[in-house]
């Protein structure tokens, strides 16, 4: 009999189980995926050139969560990154992103953050406003994927003695009785029973705990998904707004469509991955930059947030929809084009790709992303482009390259308590990207502490 069972060992996962060990309480985290050192993706260690769609994929499962493999970097602000401000209220959760980035620091991130302070920010931010643009300026703690994975082994190896941890295990349903959660059913039949369960799924876990609370019963709000392109260009398109910003966040409203877009995990120096969505079976886009190892070019992606209306209630089907397309034109990967080639209308090249100014920095098959994503996102790409140009003097010629399809399955929002403790069933909580609670390494690892507390209480 455990006093909290965790399900996920992300962020959130990770940050629940140091709060609850911290008052000597006895924990399981339990994760489908595998351990930081055994998380190793073929394409990633070039021993593939294509996606193997692994039982457990490593760029998103296992310990530390899809942050394990992201660029690592922790945006230290209110502004952005999810809604735990809806629960806790702001001033509390500046209070926690600060203690929760000093753990980061304590467990070995890079003490250096980044402060968007001076002209060239505020000269940056008036040539944006003159095209519609809203730059977000925040303070970044940028740890790298490679360092990142450093940092969460240090966790792993803090918490090992101080609480029991089941690797590779996937939890099939929640064991609730007389309208309380009191632990997890396994996929062998196996019940482990607890006094409190806390629910850390991650963004891969989304579907997952989707099907978990149908059954359930557990009031659910929907939430938009977010379709579109990772973008790659040379590293000195973006210098001088990466030297000083290190990410910038632009929001911008289409002129045609009148869309909401944003540009999302822009990596200096950085690569373009692959990320294999078990659930679905499906091959998407992402990006990244390493601490030690550095590319000539940057990349970020260009998302469309969509909001759909009554009668259709199944978004991430439709995002899953549109990946599958590309997977299907890619022959189960990924597909790139260069802009020059989506304005013309035609589909683009090796040869072409090859005498352009930028080397791909992904294995992805030139193809025509117009046979994919639907022409009102694709209007929305090309017009936010234009835009950046006025900040970004070159991001909008022929030679950039467009990467899809990347999607962000944000779609299950549940209804929660301060604390985040489902209302219809006690002593079950809810944390991380999975549940709608954050959307970014800080705020999940947050929300952790918080469902923590509120399982002890």
């Amino acid at each position: 009999m455990y006093d909290v069972i965790i399900v996920g060992s992300g962020p959130a996962g990770i940050f629940a189980a140091m709060e609850c060990v911290r008052h000597e309480k006895k924990v399981l985290i339990i994760d489908k995926g595998r351990l930081i050192r055994e998380r190793k993706c073929p394409i990633v260690e070039g021993t593939s050139k294509t996606c193997l769609n692994c039982s457990s994929c490593s760029i998103v499962s296992g310990w530390g969560g899809a942050g394990s493999a992201s660029d690592g970097k922790l945006t230290l602000t209110t502004g952005f990154g999810g809604n735990l401000e809806e629960s806790i209220g702001e001033d509390a959760l500046l209070d926690m992103i600060a203690q929760v980035d000093k753990v980061f620091v304590e467990y070995g991130a890079d003490n250096h953050a980044y402060e968007p302070s001076g002209d060239i920010v505020r000269d940056t931010i008036r040539k944006a406003s003159s095209v519609g643009i809203k730059i977000l300026p925040a303070r970044i703690r940028h740890i790298g994927t490679d360092a990142s994975r450093e940092v969460l082994n240090n966790m792993y190896e803090a918490l090992k003695p101080k609480c029991d941890i089941m690797m590779g295990t996937f939890v099939e349903d929640l064991l609730i009785e007389n309208g309380r959660a009191c632990g997890v059913v396994l996929a062998d039949g196996t019940v482990r029973r607890s006094a409190s369960v806390i629910v850390a799924p991650g963004r891969e876990g989304a579907s997952w705990l989707a099907g978990v609370v149908a059954k359930l019963n557990i009031p659910i709000a929907s939430m938009p998904v977010d379709i579109g392109v990772r973008v790659e260009v040379p590293d000195s398109v973006c210098e001088d707004l990466t030297r000083h910003f290190y990410e910038i966040k632009c929001l911008y409203n289409t002129p045609t469509f009148d869309d909401r877009c944003r540009t999302f995990c822009m990596n200096p120096s950085g690569f373009v991955v692959y990320e294999y969505n078990q659930a679905h079976d499906l091959v998407t886009v992402n990006g990244h930059s390493l601490k030690n190892v550095k590319s000539r070019n940057t990349n970020f992606a260009i998302l469309v947030t969509k909001n759909f209306t009554q009668p259709f209630n199944d978004p991430i089907g439709y995002a899953t929809h549109v990946a599958k397309l590309a997977n299907m034109l890619a022959g189960g990967g990924i597909l790139v084009q260069r802009l020059g080639d989506l304005r013309d209308g035609r589909r683009s090249t090796q040869s072409r790709i090859d005498r352009g100014m930028i080397t791909p920095t992904a294995n992805a098959q030139p193809g025509d992303l117009s046979l994919v994503l639907p022409h009102r996102y694709l209007t929305d790409v090309v017009e936010f482009l234009d835009g950046l140009n006025s900040i970004m003097p070159g991001v909008n010629q022929n030679d950039t390259l467009l990467y899809g399809v990347e999607i962000k399955l944000y779609s299950l929002r549940l209804e929660l308590r301060k604390n985040l403790e489902v209302p219809v069933i006690e002593r079950l909580f809810m944390a991380g990207d999975g549940a709608g609670v954050s959307r970014g390494i800080i705020q999940a690892a947050a929300s952790g502490v918080v469902a923590a507390r509120g399982a002890l209480a």
